[in-house]
């Protein structure tokens, strides 16, 4: 039990980080964003857009494994 507890928190813990990661290229995705990708009239969405994106919907899905694995940690505490 010790051991799937101990296994649970470093999984717990890169979840975390991994988290963090995101969210850092999701800023520095913002950051980047020039005027002209702002004032850009294309067909869809500007490179940035899509980058900035992809680090929202990464952050989401790393938190998402990082809330389930806290709560797996909770359960096995009882």
């Amino acid at each position: 039990m010790a051991d799937m507890t101990t296994f649970l928190a470093l999984l717990l813990i890169a979840a975390m980080l991994a988290t963090l990661a995101m969210l850092i290229r999701g800023v520095v995705a913002f950051l980047r964003t020039t005027e002209a990708d702002l004032k850009a009239q294309g067909t869809g969405p500007s490179q940035s857009g899509v980058r900035q994106n992809k680090a929202m919907m990464g952050r989401i899905f790393f938190q998402a494994i990082a809330v389930l694995i806290a709560a797996l940690l909770m359960l096995l505490a009882r």
